[in-house]
This record gives structure tokens, C-alpha cells and sequence, in this order.
């Protein structure tokens, strides 16, 4: 058993969604000025002059299908790799737990895949170039289902995929070894900044390797009609523009850094902490070893 608590409990799935909520509502800002140096390679202070331009009243704008997209995401992530995780050992007690859980994460990639149409409106509501063509995310999601169809809602899928089926695995791989290993905490300050701390070196390491492949999705994605370019053909046109440079390629990387160590950081210390106090359970009780 890789659980502690009843199987049928929604715990994973709720705690999840009030991890997600807390951070998104906190790091938006923060995201999107990362956004805006994906999508155009700029440099901080400049997509931090985009956004001053642009006035206060905008700061938030596309922040609702983030929220529903972020929030529905992470209670998939949580939920589903749980209790596919507990299905799978207790179907297949004699397989590797290892095994079991990179199937189990990579799953729950590809369900948050599904969530897909919400990210490709959250691109078109940051990209400062369909500030006039689109009112809302409603009004965006209404001219993209009419003039193109339900297809382009899922453009720049296979970065998608890609990014949440390898991040999980790796993602879940390491944070149940360091939740199984971490020195008891004797107080509650002590247990939230371990596991801040835990989430926070994860999302920040995770977020940096993958950088490029949401770079990648981001210019996929800012594209409205025509024909629908793979990951690799984008990811030349995306070289081609930043004259091959690697420097380029990852410019933005830093505020991802610390967006992501915020990010999820908050994603995990919040996760705990509804689950010890709604719950009475924690992850620490994972144990994969065999």
C-alpha cells in the first residue's frame, strides 16, 4: 500500500485543486511577464514595461482560464496519479513500484492534456497582439470554435503532452522519494519549510529543463488559423528567430526559475497542509521501496 487512507477518499483530488488555486491567484503577474519573454524574447524590463503600458486593469486579464485550467490540472495531477498508483500495486503487487509509478504519472500527463483548450486561450489572452481582436476568453473561445473549428483549440498539443507526461514522472518520481525521506519535523514551522522547500528545488529544476519545450508550445499556440506545425518544425522557426542561440532560446528562464520556485513551492507546502489538517494523512507516509 503507497497510501495511507481509504481508497475511495477524494483527499487527493481536493487538496489538489486548493493547492492550484492558492498559487495561481499569487504568481499570475509573475507568469505573465515570463510569457511575454517567451512569446517575444525580450528581456525583463522590457515585458515589465509592456504590462506598465498596458495599466493596471489588464494585469489580470486571462486570468480566469489559468484559474480553471490550473485548478482542474492540479486535481487531476494529484488525484489520478494517486489513485492510479494504489490501482496498480494492488493489481500488480510484483511489479516494480518504479514501474508502476512512471505509468501512473504519465497517465495523469495525458489526462491534464485534455485540459488543453483552457492554456490555448490563456496564450491568446497575454499575447499583447490580440489585446484588441479578442474582448474576453469567452469572446476568444467563441471566434476560435466559429471561424476554426474545435481542432484549433488543441494547437501546440504535442508540446503539451510531451511536457506534463515528462515533468509527472519525474516530478512524482522524486518528490515521494524526498516525502519518504524527510527527517521528521518536530514542529509545524518546521514541516511546511521542508516541504516548501521540497516542492519549490523540484518545480524549479523540472521548470528549467522543459523551458524550451514551452517555448516551443508558446509560439505554437500564439498562432490563430492555418496549418498546424509539429514541435520540431516550430522549434527550428523558434531557433531560426533567435539567430540559434541557446542563450535566447532559454531567455526568460530566470523569472521561470523563480516563478517556479515560488510556484510550486506554495503548490506543495498548501497540498500538505490540506492534507494533514482536511485529511488527517500525508504524503510522508509514501514508502516505495520494496
Amino acid at each position: 500500500m503507497v497510501r495511507n487512507g481509504s481508497e475511495n477518499s477524494p483527499a487527493e483530488f481536493v487538496c489538489g485543486w486548493g493547492s492550484a488555486f492558492v498559487n495561481i491567484t499569487f504568481t499570475f503577474p509573475i507568469n505573465k511577464v515570463m510569457f511575454r519573454q517567451q512569446l517575444s524574447g525580450v528581456r525583463t524590463f522590457a515585458a515589465l514595461r509592456q504590462l506598465q503600458t498596458e495599466g493596471l486593469s489588464n494585469l489580470y486579464r486571462g486570468f480566469f482560464p489559468p484559474l480553471i485550467q490550473k485548478t482542474a490540472s492540479m486535481t487531476l495531477m494529484f488525484g489520478m496519479y494517486y489513485k492510479s498508483l494504489n490501482y496498480l500495486t494492488k493489481q500488480y503487487p510484483h511489479v516494480p513500484v518504479i514501474f508502476s509509478s512512471v505509468v501512473a504519472a504519465s497517465f495523469a500527463g495525458a489526462l491534464e492534456a485534455l485540459l488543453m483548450p483552457f492554456e490555448r486561450i490563456q496564450v491568446l489572452m497575454q499575447d499583447k497582439n490580440y489585446n484588441h481582436r479578442f474582448d474576453n476568453a469567452r469572446h476568444a473561445a467563441r471566434e476560435l470554435r466559429s471561424f476554426y473549428g474545435v481542432q484549433e483549440f488543441y494547437r501546440g498539443g504535442s508540446a503539451i503532452l510531451l511536457r506534463n507526461c515528462g515533468s509527472n514522472v519525474l516530478f512524482f518520481l522524486a518528490r515521494d522519494y524526498a516525502m519518504a525521506t524527510l527527517p521528521p519535523p518536530d514542529t509545524v514551522l518546521e514541516r511546511t519549510s521542508q516541504d516548501f522547500i521540497c516542492g519549490a528545488a523540484l518545480g524549479a529544476v523540472l521548470s528549467t529543463l522543459f523551458y524550451p519545450v514551452n517555448v516551443v508550445k508558446v509560439k505554437m499556440q500564439s498562432k490563430v488559423g492555418g496549418r498546424f506545425e509539429g514541435l520540431l518544425h516550430t522549434l527550428r522557426v523558434v531557433q531560426q528567430e533567435r539567430n540559434h542561440s541557446l542563450r535566447k532560446l532559454f531567455r526568460g528562464v530566470h523569472i521561470n526559475f523563480t516563478r517556479s520556485f515560488l510556484s510550486w513551492g506554495i503548490v506543495n507546502a498548501t497540498y500538505e497542509f490540506l492534507m494533514v489538517n482536511l485529511f488527517n494523512r500525508s504524503s510522508r507516509k509514501v514508502n516505495h521501496t520494496k
